[in-house]
């Protein structure tokens, strides 16, 4: 059984290291780009949802208002005032 040597644990830190700094680095490049991308696409996703509703509104407003109907004339309003 071999035993892990000094230079191989040394190595394993830097590189351990390299790829934090690397991570790190590179996620300050394209975390802006990554959540700009997905604000727009929940943004597009909330638009298509308000069209879809408004959409949905006007059909259920227009099937559901009855045509209106036309009153029967009864007879002349006379508005009587009271005598004392």
């Amino acid at each position: 059984m071999e035993m892990a040597s000094l230079t191989g644990l040394i190595k394993t830190l830097f590189y351990i290291i390299l790829f934090y700094y690397l991570f790190k680095f590179l996620m300050r490049i394209f975390a802006p780009i990554l959540m700009q991308k997905a604000v727009n696409k929940m943004q597009e996703q909330m638009q298509e949802q308000y069209r879809q509703q408004q959409e949905q509104q006007n059909r259920t407003s227009q099937a559901s208002a009855p045509a209106p109907k036309p009153k029967k004339e009864v007879g002349e309003y006379i508005d009587y005032e009271e005598v004392k």
